[in-house]
Parts: C-alpha cells; structure tokens; sequence
C-alpha cells in the first residue's frame, strides 16, 4: 500500500480523512495544496509528512520562475515548516531539500529538487523495512501479543511502517499472535486506518478504546507494547500521538516493556530533552464535533493537544533501522545517529 504516489509534476495522496470507508486520491500540484493536506491531516505520520512536503517544495520550484527560485522558495520552505511542528521528519526533509538547491547547478533547480524528494521518499521505504526486521526479533522475546497506538503503518510513512512494519515483520516471521488496536481519540487513527490496514494484511486484531488499555494489561492479554514517534529527544524522550505518555505509565505498572519504533531521522539531537520539543494545539472542534456533527454540548469549551511527551525512563527500548537504543539514551542514539550519517555518506 502506498498513499504518497508522485511524478514530476504532481503528488497524489491517499485521503486518510475518508478512510476507511473511502479510498480516495486528492491531487497536489503546489506547495500550498500540500501544506493544506498535511494541516487538514489528509496526510499525517512524520515520516509521510517528510516526504509530502519535500515533493510539495520540488512542485512548487516548478511553478516559480527559474530566475527567482533561489530566492522565492526559502520563503516557502519556512512556512512549510508550520504545518506540523512538533513532526521533526517535517523540518529535516525541508532542511534537506534547501541543501539540494543551494547544490543544484544552475537552471537545474526543479529538477535536482524533484530527484531528491524521490531519494527521501524511497529510503524511508528502506529504513521501515529494516525497522521491521530488526523489530521482530526484539519484540518477539516477550510474545504475540501486542498493543499499539493511533496509526504507523504504510499510510503514516511512504510505504511498510515504523512499529505497524515490526507487526508485518513478525507476522511474515510467524511469531505475532494478535495485535490490539487502540481506537486514539479524538481522529480514531487507530479504529479508522490501523484496523484498515491489519484488515487488509489478514493480520488479526482487536480494536479497543482507549480507556481499556490499563485493564487489559491487568488481565493478561498483552505481552508489549510499541508505538511511533513524531519526535525523539537527545535524551530519549519521545513524543508521539496523544495517549502515548498514559499507556506507558501503564505499562510500567503492569511490568510490560514498551518500545518505540523510528527511523533516525526522527531523532533530533538538536532537542535535550522532552520539555523543549513544540506540542501541537489542534482545534477544539476536532474534540466536540465528529465528522462535523457537535457531538458535546453547544458552547462547551475542549483542549485539543495533539501529541504527549513520555519520558526515556519508561521506554524499554527504541527500535531504528540503525540498531536497537538502550539507556542510556543520549550515548546509544547519538551512536546510531552518527552510524546512519556514515552509511549515507558512503552511500552518496
């Protein structure tokens, strides 16, 4: 499955909005058609928000004049960046893409912009199944069965998925039994697109509320617990969808491991710590309407914050495509950063 599909002169996105009961495509042919489909959340999932917004910046090189691109489209760069804040795949791939234009020999700009969009896109699809691998072998030491939350699979990223990717991997190794769903209010990524995409996989599972969780620790029916991330501190603290920071008080309490799943470019080591990375406030809307029907009482008042922070000291482990992070965390990630940065150096 694929929900980023592009060309030259456009990108096309799965609109995650209408799922799961309507798959359908919306067409971008401009920075601003992409900047409106990350914050309408019709594309969401750092590393797709990363991806979506590199293409957005070579689409829109192709409508600028080629005498002003370098210097019209910094200025869009900067307010792509304002989509998502708190999605640090956001900000790298911009910072990527402004790297490629500085570089791109004159008149080549649009095009030296559109192959390196291409070459995010296609190693995010890389680092996942790697992820996914080594994942597999991590989780399956604690058994089958496994909760995650809100939505990290193909249609969070280019294509496989961060820890939904590690569930692929072990069911393909034979060692996932079932997994459990949260439904991750208020969007129900969990009920809408992870359940659409197990579905799809014939990988078993239960969707549960987000309120069930803790119990169904205490009666036994979860062996670990995995999640995404938007962005992770250089000290291992982690944000991700909002509920993340509860289930893993939880699963502390209940002595069950829980990991997160990313690639390294969702590591900023720029961030010391979790009280520093930027938190999302999305409408209050999004909390008392659903599907545009007031589902509160009229005038009621909501806070809306998109993501939480959970602190390194309950995360067991997180699982990149460079290796598996241990505590302490500011020594392992910034190892298997800088291994990352090696690779692609030798790579390029």
């Amino acid at each position: 499955m694929r929900a980023i599909q592009y060309q030259p002169d456009r990108l096309d996105l799965l609109d995650q909005t209408r799922l799961p009961h309507q798959a359908v495509f919306i067409t971008c042919r401009s920075a601003k058609d992409v900047y409106e489909a990350i914050r309408s959340m019709r594309v969401r999932g750092a590393p797709a928000i990363g991806a979506a917004a590199a293409f957005g910046l070579a689409l829109e090189a192709r409508r600028i004049d080629p005498a002003e691109v370098r210097t019209r489209l910094p200025e869009v760069a900067a307010w792509m960046k304002t989509a998502r804040p708190t999605a640090v795949n956001l900000m790298q791939a911009v910072d990527e893409m402004m790297e490629a234009l500085e570089n791109a020999p004159p008149g080549s700009e649009a095009d030296v912009l559109y192959e390196r969009a291409v070459a995010i896109a296609e190693q995010d699809v890389r680092t996942n199944r790697r992820i996914g691998e080594i994942g597999a072998m991590r989780i399956a030491r604690h058994g089958g069965r496994v909760l995650t939350h809100c939505n990290t699979g193909s249609l969070a990223t280019v294509e496989y998925g961060t820890a939904l990717g590690i569930l692929r991997a072990m069911r393909d190794a034979g060692t996932l039994e079932h997994v459990y769903v949260d439904e991750t209010r208020p969007y129900l990524q969990g009920a809408r697109l992870t359940a659409y995409e197990l579905q799809e996989e014939g990988i078993p599972f239960d969707i549960i509320t987000d309120s069930t969780a803790g119990f169904a620790m205490k009666l036994g029916w979860i062996d670990a617990v995995i999640v995404g991330a938007d962005r992770i501190a250089q000290n291992g603290d982690t944000a991700n969808k909002i509920g993340t920071y509860a289930l893993a008080v939880l699963a502390a309490y209940h002595g069950i491991p829980f990991y997160v799943a990313a690639p390294t470019t969702t590591v900023d080591l720029a961030t010391p710590c979790g009280d520093a990375i930027p938190i999302e406030e999305r409408s209050a809307e999004e909390v008392t309407h659903w599907m545009g029907k007031p589902v509160a009482p009229e005038g009621a008042s909501a806070r809306h914050l998109a993501f939480d922070v959970t602190p390194n000291h309950l995360i067991t482990a997180i699982i990149t495509e460079a290796g598996v992070a241990e505590p302490p965390y500011a020594e392992s990630l910034a190892r298997l950063c800088e291994n990352r940065y090696r690779k692609t150096k030798l790579e390029g």
